[in-house]
């Protein structure tokens, strides 16, 4: 229990409430024998702490980045001041380089500003330099900016950039000569003014073209502002205080434009307080299925029929509550294999007195709650979560789970002795054998870094075949770490092109056979806590220096096998065509 919890229906706008704190509900809620020993299993100890493999260093310092993130707020805790906000990582001038994208607040009521705080775009130049780019590209919208999400909507052979605000949401297409347009109005992608979350291109219906899902939050405006105060002091508001908004499904018509087609996919008919957000095949048909992670309420899974219309399974597959039955305070999600058994997982992150939560893929449509027997949920209990990937950081060949941290009441050590406002990020190493423990001390500066963090991209910034990190911090300059681990491991890197499905990919899913293991990964547009990071598809191969076999099962396409493929190097695959025509080393 926490007090965001503790409110469980709308209320009238501008009453004074007093909540209990969250440590106070935590000592109420009720843990039996077995719960307490597993949570003492979670716990970090040295005894069962992991011999280091991972070192993220922090460069922040020397990359040459000044964005510094602003919620717009002025003591007055307006709620969408907490959720801001994502970044994206991607490739928008096609150099082969990874840029970043982050997304900015805007000033609220009774805050001034002598500039209008914007987005920023920097782009790669190496060496772990960065450029600012935000002008010349034209991507630096003022609007208050919550989720990102990347995809090339209209198939040119560039990426395009969507965000989900609060207020006007904005596209920007890409020009592909590093510049980008304003194409929100052209497209009908606006969506109201609304408060947005999440936000991914998938291809709903296979037919070659990708569609845009947008999560909403809640029903906020300013004269709706309800203030708080816990023990007498001022806090930001439950998000039951405010009614659930349902989500908005745009499909692509193909030449530029989008129809919102929520109220027939059946996606419009439910209404949660989305926030994170990932698209994938969840039990394999060859279609694409949607995730979203409710604040305080029940998650939706919606499956796909292939043609998109979309039925909401969530409390029959097992991925609604925790193993308790239990909603949650769900920020992020991400999803991928932790097991090597050929099935997406899904890892969400919440909020304080809660663990972030792996749900375990069992590959008959259901899943199961497996924090506890795994030790998924390690350290995470004191801390607001955000951001988070399944991924693999130290190439063995398991993925690690990475978790932002942070909490959203900034004056949180006044009332509640149990978190803090400044948190340092966690680190999850998996040891092959199905269980994760926190990476010991050791592991670099970059996890000493002590900030409120949200959003978390997660790509090789360098081209030197391990993946980095970049964190949005609230209030404050962001966070890049790069991965400095040494080890034998070998890696390959996966770029897609489509041809007669969507360009990037979006969707396919990928199966490699090397060293007599099975690794399996999706291409995401839009995951974790409302950003994207990923297009690039990275697998650790531990000792195998080889692929024996690669297999792409294109989304509304066929399927294309290679085989006999070297370790380390970066390939890009074109759909129908032979590997060696589109091969490469960074």
């Amino acid at each position: 229990m926490n007090e965001r919890r503790t409110a469980a229906a709308v209320v009238p706008a501008d009453r004074k409430i007093t909540m209990r704190s969250s440590a106070a509900a935590a000592r109420s809620s009720r843990l039996g024998p077995a719960a307490l020993a597993a949570i003492l299993l979670l716990l970090p100890s040295s005894a069962a702490a992991l011999e280091s493999r991972v070192v993220l260093t922090d460069v922040t310092a020397q990359t040459g980045i000044t964005f510094r993130h602003t919620d717009g707020g002025s003591g007055r805790r307006y709620i969408v001041e907490t959720v801001s906000a994502g970044l994206a990582l991607f490739d928008y001038d096609r150099d082969g380089d990874i840029d970043i994208y982050f997304l900015n607040g805007s000033p609220l009521p009774g805050t001034k500003a002598s500039s209008p705080p914007r987005n920023a775009l920097y782009r790669n130049e190496g060496g772990w330099k960065f450029t600012d780019v935000t002008a010349e590209a034209g991507v630096g919208d003022t609007g208050y900016g919550l989720g990102v999400a990347v995809g090339d909507y209209d198939g040119d052979g560039y990426q395009d950039l969507y965000l989900n605000n609060f207020g006007r949401n904005v596209l920007y297409r890409n020009r592909g000569d590093s510049t980008f347009s304003d194409a929100t109005d052209a497209a009908g992608v606006s969506g109201g003014d609304r408060v947005g979350a999440g936000t991914c291109f998938l291809d709903m219906d296979g037919d070659g073209d990708l569609d845009l899902y947008v999560a909403n939050y809640l029903k906020f405006s300013f004269d709706k502002h309800v203030s708080l105060t816990t023990r007498g002091v001022p806090v930001y508001a439950n998000p039951r205080y405010y009614p659930p908004d349902p989500d908005t499904l745009f499909r692509n018509n193909g030449d530029g434009t989008f129809t919102d087609v929520s109220e027939e996919s059946g996606v419009g008919r439910h209404a949660g307080w989305g926030m994170g957000i990932v698209c994938g095949d969840y039990d394999d048909d060859g279609d694409t299925d949607v995730f979203i992670g409710n604040d305080v309420s029940a998650n939706f899974l919606f499956e796909n029929d292939g043609k998109g219309r979309f039925r909401e399974v969530a409390l029959l597959s097992g991925t609604a509550f925790d193993l308790h039955g239990d909603e949650q305070g769900s920020m992020g999600v991400d999803c991928g294999d932790y097991d090597g058994d050929g099935w997406l997982d899904f890892y969400v992150t919440s909020y304080q007195s809660q663990f972030a939560t792996l749900y375990r893929n069992l590959g008959d449509a259901g899943f199961e709650d497996v924090t506890m027997r795994t030790g998924a949920g390690a350290g995470t209990l004191p801390h607001v979560t955000w951001g988070n990937s399944i991924v693999d950081l130290d190439k063995d060949g398991h993925r690690d789970i990475f978790v932002a941290c942070g909490h959203l009441q900034d004056n949180i050590e006044a009332y509640d002795d149990s978190s803090r406002y400044h948190a340092r990020n966690i680190l999850l190493m998996n040891d092959g054998r199905g269980r994760f423990r926190p990476a010991p001390e050791g592991s670099g500066d970059g996890l000493l870094v002590c900030l409120s963090s949200r959003g978390a991209g997660f790509d090789d910034l360098d081209n030197d075949g391990d993946v980095d990190i970049v964190i949005l911090n609230s209030r404050r300059e962001p966070t890049v770490l790069r991965n400095d681990t040494r080890n034998s491991h070998h890696w390959l890197q996966v770029e897609l092109r489509g041809v007669k499905t969507n360009r990037d990919g979006v969707g396919a899913r990928v199966t490699l056979v090397a060293g007599g293991r099975k690794f399996v990964d999706e291409v995401h547009s839009g995951r974790g806590y409302q950003g994207h990071h990923g297009s690039r598809l990275y697998f650790g191969l531990g000792s195998a220096s080889r692929v024996d076999r690669l297999e792409i099962r294109w989304v509304g396409g066929g399927t294309d096998v290679h085989e006999n493929i070297a370790a380390d190097q970066r390939i890009t695959v074109t759909e129908g065509r032979s590997l060696d025509h589109a091969s490469r080393r960074p």
